[in-house]
C-alpha cells in the first residue's frame, strides 16, 4: 500500500509532499513522494491525502481500561462481572483508537483483563491499540488500588506477584510507591507505601524478566525512593508533601541523569484543576511540571484514562496542557510518539515512521506543528497497516 500526504512527520523529519510504502503491516520506505512512488509496483494499492498530515500513531502511556471514567469507577468495577468489564474495555479500546492512539500502556487492571484484551487485539479478534499491560499493580495490604488484586506483604510475595503477572502476559510492572486519591480509606497521595529497598526488589525481579517498572508516586519521599530503586518511569510525579509541595532539585537531577521517564498523567480536563484545588495550588502544580520540562526530564504523554472525568478520548486535550506551559509542539509530539515508545520499551517497533517499523499511523487534517488541535481532525488511523476510519 502506498500512502501519500501533503506532509509526513516521521518522528525524525518533516517531509513535504511525502509518501509511505507499507507491506505486510510494516513500513518499507518513507520519503519524498516521487522517490517512494518509484519504489512501488504499478499495481500497488494507493491512497492520496494531499491536504493532510501523516504522523506516527499516538501513544497514551497511562490508562486503566478496567475503569469507566464515571463518578465512581472503582465501585462500578467492583460490581461488574469479568465478562461485562471486558466488553466495556473493548469499547474503550475502540475509543482510544478512534482518537489516534495506536499504543496504550495499561497500568493496572483486575484479573488480567487488559492482558486478555491485548491478546485479542493482537490476534485480530478485537480492535484497539497495541496494549502494554501491567496486570495487578504491586501494593501493600489495603494499599492504593488493593482492589485490583496485587496486595503483597513482603519481598517474597512481591517477587511472586511479578512472576504471576509475567506468566499472564504482562509487558510492564506497576508498583504503587505511594498512596492515591482513588482508594477510599487508603494512604493519602503524599504518603509512601514502600521504601527504596522494597521497591528495589520489584525492580530487580521485573528487570530479570526483561520488563520495565512504572512507579506510581505523588509524594516527594516516594519519588525519591523510586529513583533510588532504579525504576524506569515515574507516574504523576507531583512532589507532594503532607502540607504542600517540595520538588527536590537533587532528586530531579538524578531523574535527568539516569534517564528516568516522567509521565505526569495529566487529566484531559486540566483546565478544571483550579476549580477543584484552588488557583494557588493548581498554579503550583503546573509550575512543578514546567520545572521538570525545563530541567530536561524526559516527559511522556499519558491521560490516566478511566479515573474520574478522564475519558478515553482525551489525549489531545491532555497534550494541550504542555503547550499551555510553553513546551514546543515538536517536543509535545515526541512525548506522545518517539519518547513514549522508548519509555515503554517499544522504540524499535513503533513511535516513528521508518523502514522496519510497524505501520502504526495517524492521518489528520491540518498541521499539528502549527496548530496542535489539528490532532483532533482525524481522517484515518492505521495499526500494523490495517486502516480504521475515524469515528
Amino acid at each position: 500500500m502506498l500512502i501519500t500526504a501533503g506532509r509526513i512527520l516521521t518522528g525524525d523529519a518533516d517531509v513535504a509532499d511525502g509518501a509511505v510504502l507499507v507491506r505486510d503491516g510494516i513500513v518499507t520506505a518513507v520519503g519524498l513522494r516521487a522517490d517512494i512512488e518509484a519504489q512501488a509496483g504499478s499495481g500497488e494499492p494507493r491512497q492520496d491525502f494531499p491536504d493532510s498530515t501523516l504522523l506516527p500513531g499516538l501513544i497514551d502511556a497511562h490508562v486503566h481500561l478496567v475503569f469507566d471514567a464515571g463518578a465512581d469507577p472503582v465501585a462500578t468495577m467492583q460490581e461488574a462481572s469479568d465478562e461485562d468489564l471486558l466488553e466495556g474495555m473493548r469499547k474503550r479500546a475502540d475509543q482510544l483508537l478512534a482518537t489516534g492512539v495506536t499504543t496504550a500502556r495499561d497500568l493496572g487492571d483486575r484479573g488480567g483483563l487488559a492482558l486478555r484484551l491485548a491478546q485479542e487485539i493482537a490476534a485480530g479478534t478485537a480492535t484497539g491499540p497495541r496494549i502494554i499491560g501491567a496486570g495487578a499493580p504491586v501494593t501493600p495490604p489495603g494499599g492504593h488500588c488493593w482492589f485490583l488484586g496485587g496486595e503483597v506483604s513482603n519481598a517474597d510475595e512481591a517477587r511472586a506477584l511479578v512472576r504471576r503477572n509475567v506468566a499472564a502476559g504482562a509487558k510492564v510492572v506497576k508498583v504503587m510507591a505511594g498512596g492515591g486519591g482513588l482508594t477510599k480509606g487508603g494512604a493519602p497521595s503524599w504518603k509512601s507505601q514502600f521504601g527504596a529497598d522494597e521497591l528495589a526488589v520489584v525492580v530487580e525481579e521485573a528487570h530479570q524478566a526483561g520488563l520495565k517498572v512504572a512507579a506510581h508516586a505523588h509524594g516527594t519521599d516516594a519519588i525519591t525512593d523510586a529513583v533510588a530503586a532504579g525504576v524506569d518511569t515515574i507516574e504523576h510525579c507531583t512532589w507532594m508533601t503532607e502540607d504542600g509541595f517540595d520538588l527536590r532539585e537533587d532528586v530531579l537531577a538524578q531523574i535527568v541523569e539516569k534517564g528516568i521517564y516522567v509521565c505526569p498523567a495529566v487529566s484531559p480536563h486540566w483546565q478544571m484543576l483550579p476549580r477543584f484545588f484552588g488557583e494557588e495550588k493548581a498554579a503550583a502544580m503546573f509550575a512543578l511540571v514546567q520545572r521538570m520540562a525545563e530541567s530536561g526530564a524526559r516527559l511522556i504523554a499519558g491521560t490516566d484514562a478511566g479515573v474520574q472525568r478522564a475519558g478515553f478520548d482525551g489525549i489531545v486535550g491532555a497534550l494541550g496542557f504542555y503547550e499551555h506551559l510553553g513546551v514546543s509542539r515538536d517536543r509535545i509530539l515526541a512525548m506522545a510518539t518517539t519518547e513514549a515508545a522508548a519509555a515503554l520499551g517499544v522504540g524499535d517497533q513503533t513511535g516513528r515512521i521508518a523502514p522496519g517499523y510497524s505501520a502504526d499511523l495517524l492521518l489528520v487534517d491540518g498541521n499539528p506543528l502549527e496548530d496542535l488541535s489539528a490532532l483532533s481532525a482525524v481522517r484515518a488511523v492505521f495499526t500494523n497497516g490495517r486502516q480504521h476510519q475515524a469515528a
